[in-house]
C-alpha cells in the first residue's frame, strides 16, 4: 500500500470509530492519536535501520506533543484508532493487529526486565478500553474486548470479553451484544458476585426473621399455658366455703 493511500486509511478509521468526527480538516490538525501513529512510522522505519537514538528523539517529540508514547520498536497493523489517547504507553517488542481501538490510558506494557519478546501481541479487531493494561508477553486473541481499567496478565482467547482485576474472561464465542465501542457496559464477575451475597444475606436475613417471629409466637404461647396452669393450682389451692 502506498504512503498517500495509508494516509487516507488512517484518516478512514477515525470516520469510522469516532461519531465526533465532522471534517478531515479537524481530524487531520486536531486528532492526536492520529498524528501519534504519523509520528511512530516515522520513527519505527528509522528503528529498522538501526538508527535507534535518532528514533527515539521522534517518539520524544511525539510522546510531548500528543501524550502517547509509543516506542520505535512496536509493530502496528493497519487502520489503528487511538481515541484521547493521553497516557497511552506501546512497548518495545508489542505488536498490534489491525483495526483496533485503544482508549485513554491504556498501557502495553511488560511485567519486568526480562530480554526478547516482552510486551503483548494484539490481533484484530480488538477494543481496548480506559484505562486498561495489558502486561507481559502473550497474546490478545482477534475481536476480543479489553473492559476499562483491567489489568490483564495472561492470555486472552479469540471473541472474548475480558474485565476485572486481574482481567477474567467473562464472555468467549458468543454473539457480541451492542456496538463493539461500547466499552462501558461489560459485565463485572466482582459486581455479580457482590449481587449473589447480597440475595443470599436478604435471604438468611428473611430465615432469621421468621426463626425471631415463630420464637415470640412459642414463647407466648408458653407464657400462656403457664398463667392458665398458675390459675388453676391457686383456684385449687384456696379453701372452699363450708
Amino acid at each position: 500500500m502506498g504512503f498517500w493511500s495509508r494516509i487516507r486509511e488512517d484518516i478512514g478509521a477515525v470516520f469510522e470509530n469516532d461519531p465526533a468526527a465532522r471534517s478531515r480538516f479537524e481530524v487531520i490538525f486536531t486528532y492526536s492519536g492520529l498524528h501519534a501513529i504519523w509520528a511512530h512510522r516515522l520513527a519505527h522505519g528509522m528503528y529498522r535501520r538501526r538508527w535507534f537514538t535518532a528514533a527515539r528523539i521522534v517518539s520524544q517529540i511525539s510522546r510531548f506533543m500528543t501524550g502517547i508514547e509509543i516506542h520505535p520498536g512496536a509493530k502496528i497493523g493497519r487502520k489503528l484508532f487511538i481515541d484521547h489517547g493521553m497516557g497511552v504507553v506501546i512497548g518495545e517488542t508489542c505488536e498490534i493487529g489491525d483495526e483496533v481501538v485503544i482508549y485513554q490510558g491504556v498501557t502495553l506494557g511488560g511485567t519486568g526486565k526480562e530480554k526478547g519478546k516482552r510486551h503483548p501481541t494484539i490481533g484484530n479487531r480488538v477494543v481496548i478500553a480506559s484505562g486498561a493494561k495489558v502486561l507481559g508477553s502473550f497474546k490478545v486473541g482477534d475481536n476480543s474486548n479489553i473492559g476499562a481499567n483491567s489489568v490483564v496478565l495472561k492470555p486472552v482467547p479469540a471473541e472474548s470479553t475480558v474485565v476485572g482485576i486481574p482481567g477474567r474472561v467473562v464472555k468467549r464465542n458468543g454473539e457480541r451484544v451492542g456496538d463493539r465501542l461500547d466499552h462501558t457496559n461489560l459485565p463485572d464477575p466482582l459486581i455479580e458476585s457482590f449481587r449473589y451475597m447480597q440475595k443470599e444475606i436478604d435471604r438468611l436475613r428473611a430465615e432469621v426473621e421468621e426463626l425471631k417471629r415463630e420464637a415470640e409466637e412459642r414463647a407466648e404461647a408458653d407464657a400462656g399455658r403457664r398463667a392458665a396452669r398458675l390459675e388453676r393450682e391457686t383456684v385449687g389451692a384456696c379453701p372452699r366455703d363450708q
